[in-house]
């Protein structure tokens, strides 16, 4: 399926602490990489790119932030805040993350290494491209 979708992960609860488990079999590919964003400044964004071939799996490891997804077509946000849940963005997506709270880390599975030539860097080639 090659759809936007919230993941919800298993969550052991134990009363040292909670405990959240991500293997491959959760995910519809298998992550080559794991990457995570922290220290965003506040009214910062990142992201503002899409992929032609890559898949990527974001969690909010502490705090929160909103993933604005375009699809080309219309736009939606997300705002992800939960350990415990992820949101799934298949190729082909625009994504942007933005409003950071203070101590918010965002973890990032890829289904690929990074190349360079996979990303659509230009909101308005993306948009061109949906158009074909």
């Amino acid at each position: 399926m090659n759809r936007i979708r919230r993941i919800k992960l298993p969550k052991i609860e134990d009363r040292r602490g909670n405990l959240s488990v991500l293997e491959n079999d959760i995910l519809p590919f298998t992550f080559k990489r794991v990457y995570y964003l922290y220290d965003v400044p506040s009214g910062a964004s990142r992201g503002g790119h899409a992929h032609k071939e890559q898949s990527e799996f974001l969690i909010a490891l502490s705090g929160s932030f909103d993933v604005l997804i375009n699809t080309g077509f219309e736009t939606q946000i997300y705002t992800l805040n939960r350990p415990d849940e992820g949101l799934l963005i298949p190729n082909g997506y625009w994504r942007e993350l933005d409003n950071f709270s203070s101590g918010g880390i965002c973890l990032v599975l890829a289904s690929d290494v990074f190349k360079e030539p996979d990303y659509i860097r230009n909101l308005d080639d993306f948009l061109a491209s949906k158009m074909l």
